[in-house]
């Protein structure tokens, strides 16, 4: 007997808190703490701010509403860039950033379209990233084509609050029901409309023909478009048309349409949006308002970035002796002052044992000469205890000091060692408004270290023997104003383990969108070795060019002068020690142009906590400005506190863990946990070969470009939608590298060593049936032996002509005879054929099939999507004129009608 594992660890997931450290609480029904930052490079202009105001206090009243009186907003803060001039009302943030807001206001890349959208990859029920609005969209009236802002805004904060999905489809628009009708993918059926095309629109008039059906999958023609009547009845779905001014509500369990092809059924397993909502956190113990009157409007507040203020907080007691310890810190907080940190920022230093000592009191970052006088300050020697309370508030003193405040300020704490009064600052801490990000040094750094970075929105890293793991920590610590001049991007991060008299080779691309203030740092752990470098002319750089510190921190730069040149950077290092040495290389670089976006990766766990044996998602994003980047290898690098490393290959197939299908998202499930303690995470991105292009497809989650409405009888048609070339094939980019840290997170319950997985196979979630003479073809990606990992033993695929008994009694349905099918490893395209013997087979016969799959342990994945083959023979001219209109009969009527309608 199979047996059928209910994954409830994946619950557990869901529950978990992401990276992203959103400042968003949920308190007496109203949200608190939304951040809505403007982008430095968009144009001072009050009206922004204005209509952001108005958007946000429509969007409370509308989402009161829809929510059933549960939920509002209560008070938001607008992040104003330092672009902009000061004004008396525009108070310093605390630990609100752009990178980390709920909502930003930036142009889009290539100006591809105006669409509102939320950044979201998680699973059913996960939050998203952020929403971004344009400034176009926030400035110009668009009401006619998305509806209202405040209605727009409740859409995507469905999207990024409680993870739902839109139930429209633009790649699959209509579907037929198990009713055999054609309908629009919607939610609910209940909103009516016409299907058209539209063929000419010369001179102000458009030229329109009923919808004809293809030969191929007996749906509507490609061109076919579903125009909603202006006046409707309905008050659902939110998250399909908002702009409707009937729609109110989400849609629940009565009004959910289970068959439409959307991303919502296919992540939700059929769930209605209200369902997700109710099951959400939020509203795990919100009760409904009583009070009859809507709840106040909101309140803003204006705040405006500074100069980055950072002060190193760095332990230098007796245990930072052992293994390198305070070598390695040195060497890359050297890295740090001289690589990443931005020039104009202003930069303390504090170091601590039992007690603590301010090194340097904030200074400002003006040219080499500043550099060399903070770094002349590193500690040389260890010794002591350690108080990291003591480090903090020095640490405190020294941005007071430097009349600046705490607020918005930011701290690097690195420590390795335990210490059990952290709990004694805690409070401090919050009430300074300081940003911490924490480094955990070794295996016995205080395990309170990270509740530190957690509750002030900071970054947390794990870094064990070798230096990368601190310079991949320090340089993932760049700004976070959103300005791509300012941010360091890593290129290379490696290190070799070379014997006695030997010669290593390496290469780093360098593409055109970067390399301004490029940096080659090789350090080592004996002898300085011989190191040449060659740019793709063919320029040389030798040791003595490579310019070695004067604190006999074992570590020498080059600093490229003006632009790097474009293309293949070669390297080749000699360890002329009589012993073997750890050798390394990191390469830095900054944007060409600061109207080029550079390509750019980050990385992150979807939750910061795994509990053993739940599986955790590693996600990277890679994406030039807002454009997705295809057709690279991304590799994750997982390290455990004892230096055992995990590599995993992520993937953007649209299967297993990743969401969506080329959306410039790559993910994988993690499982290998070999014990508790903090785990370590970086990403490398490449493309080799010239396989990496841009994706100008439209973003997945986004508010929908409404093309026309019926009103009284008549089509009124929106301004057509700008015009974007979906053609991946002229979007190549240059070969790149990119090297990202995604900071730490904490496993909890695993067993030391190796151990039996008890996860089944991944749910398959991209099946697809059609219909070749009289037999269906499936295909799907194969799902693992364990999750998306390895290959699962069998497959159990079951159909039947009827959607409801297949979805909710799959086990029931006719099983298909797969003994000729063996699966395949994880991530391959796998493909069957087989003939529906038991059923008679008609014209307009509809089937429904599902797949399971399962592994060595006979435990059973969870059932796929459910797909659907349709049998459809063409008639000669065939077409259907209406939604609704029924399919099933073989000799169907020929409409032909054309019309002139005018464009209103």
């Amino acid at each position: 007997m199979v047996l059928c594992l209910n994954v409830i660890l994946f619950l557990t997931l869901h529950l978990l808190p992401g990276m992203k450290s959103s400042m968003v609480n949920l308190i007496n029904n109203g949200y608190d703490g939304i951040v809505i930052a403007i982008n430095p490079s968009v144009p001072e202009d009050e009206k922004l701010i204005e209509n952001i105001k108005e958007m946000v206090t429509e969007a409370s009243t509308y989402l009161f509403h829809a929510t059933k009186r549960r939920v509002y907003f209560r008070n938001v803060s607008i992040l104003i860039p330092m672009t902009w001039k000061s004004k008396s009302e525009y108070f310093i943030p605390k630990q609100e950033s752009y990178d980390q807001a709920d909502v930003i206001v930036a142009n889009p890349y290539l100006k591809y379209g105006d669409d509102p959208y939320t950044l979201q990859y998680g699973r059913c029920g996960e939050k998203g990233k952020y929403i971004h609005f344009t400034p176009n969209f926030l400035l110009t009236n668009n009401f006619h084509i998305y509806g209202s802002r405040g209605r727009v805004f409740v859409h995507e904060w469905a999207h990024l609050r409680w993870g739902i999905f839109d139930e429209y489809n633009v790649d699959q628009p209509f579907y037929i029901s198990r009713k055999n009708t054609i309908e629009a993918t919607r939610c609910s059926t209940h909103i009516t409309g016409i299907n058209v095309v539209f063929k000419k629109c010369p001179g102000g008039s458009c030229i329109t023909s009923l919808c004809r059906r293809d030969s191929q999958t007996g749906l509507y023609e490609a061109k076919c478009t579903f125009l909603p009547k202006k006046s409707q009845t309905a008050k659902e779905s939110i998250m399909f048309m908002p702009s409707l001014h009937s729609v109110t509500e989400f849609c629940t369990e009565k009004t959910h349409n289970v068959e439409a092809p959307n991303l919502q059924n296919k992540m939700c397993n059929g769930k209605s949006t209200w369902d997700v909502i109710m099951n959400s956190t939020d509203f795990q113990n919100t009760s409904p308002m009583t009070e009859m009157n809507p709840p106040t409007q909101p309140t803003f507040s204006l705040l405006k970035s500074k100069q980055r203020v950072v002060c190193l907080v760095l332990d230098k007691s007796g245990s930072m002796s052992s293994e390198d310890r305070l070598f390695r810190m040195n060497q890359a907080a050297e890295l740090f002052l001289i690589q990443i940190i931005e020039k104009g920022s202003l930069v303390g230093m504090v170091t601590f044992d039992s007690v603590a000592e301010i090194r340097n009191n904030l200074t400002k970052i003006t040219d080499d000469n500043v550099y060399e006088n903070i770094t002349a300050n590193l500690p040389q020697e260890a010794n002591g205890g350690t108080s990291i309370c003591r480090g903090l508030k020095a640490g405190f003193q020294a941005i007071i000091q430097s009349q600046q405040s705490t607020s918005g300020s930011e701290i690097i704490l690195l420590t390795d060692g335990e210490d059990n009064e952290i709990h004694s600052c805690i409070e401090e801490v919050k009430q300074s408004g300081v940003i911490i990000h924490t480094i955990a040094l070794g295996p016995s750094a205080a395990k309170e270290l990270e509740t530190l970075s957690d509750m002030t929105g900071g970054h947390r890293f794990y870094a064990n023997k070798d230096i990368n793991g601190l310079t991949n920590a320090f340089s993932r610590i760049s700004s976070r104003s959103g300005s791509i001049t300012q941010q360091t991007i890593q290129l290379e991060s490696k290190a070799l383990a070379i014997t006695e008299k030997k010669w290593v080779n390496g290469t780093v691309p360098v593409d055109s969108t970067i390399g301004n203030d490029t940096f080659f740092v090789v350090t080592w752990t004996i002898k300085k070795p011989e190191i040449l470098l060659q740019d793709p002319k063919g320029k040389k750089y030798k040791t003595s060019d490579f310019k070695e510190d004067k604190l006999n921190i074992h570590s020498a730069r080059l600093r490229i002068p003006g632009i790097a040149e474009t293309g293949t950077w070669t390297y080749s290092l000699l360890n002329n020690h009589a012993s073997p040495q750890i050798l390394t290389v990191t390469v830095t670089t900054r944007a060409r142009s600061p109207t080029t976006p550079p390509v750019t990766a980050t990385a992150h766990m979807s939750q910061n906590t795994a509990h053993y044996p739940s599986p955790v998602i590693v996600y990277a994003q890679v994406s030039q400005g807002f454009l997705p980047v295809l057709g690279i290898n991304v590799t994750a690098i997982i390290e455990t506190e004892d230096g055992h490393q995990v590599t995993l290959e992520l993937w953007d197939n649209g299967a297993g863990a990743d969401t969506v299908k080329n959306d410039g998202i790559y993910s994988r499930y993690f499982t290998d946990y070999r014990g508790n303690g903090r785990y370590s995470l970086k990403v490398h991105a490449e493309a080799r070969n010239n396989t990496a292009r841009l994706s100008l497809r439209q973003p997945q989650n986004k508010a929908l470009y409404i093309p026309g409405y019926i009103e009284n009888g008549k089509i009124i048609l929106n301004p057509p939608r700008p015009e974007v070339k979906d053609d991946l094939a002229k979007a190549e980019i240059e070969d790149f590298s990119r090297l990202t840290s995604g900071g730490s997170f904490t496993v909890s319950g695993a067993p030391p060593g190796n151990h039996p997985s008890v996860l089944p196979p991944n749910k398959i979630i991209d099946l697809e049936a059609k219909f070749k003479e009289d037999h269906i073809q499936l295909s799907w990606t194969a799902p693992g032996n364990v999750l998306d990992k390895g290959k699962a033993n069998s497959y159990i695929i079951r159909i039947s002509k009827s959607f409801l008994d297949l979805q909710k009694d799959f086990d029931n349905a006719t099983l298909v005879n797969t003994s000729s099918l063996k699966p395949k490893e994880a991530g391959s395209d796998e493909n069957f054929e087989f003939k529906p013997e038991p059923f008679r087979i008609e014209n307009g016969t509809n089937f429904y099939i599902a797949v399971q799959a399962i592994n060595e342990a006979n435990l059973t994945s969870e059932v796929s999507n459910i797909a659907q083959a349709i049998k459809f023979i063409p008639m000669p001219e065939d077409s259907v004129p209406a939604l609704g209109t029924k399919i099933s009969a073989i000799n169907l009527a020929i409409f032909a009608l054309a019309m002139i309608l005018s464009i209103v």
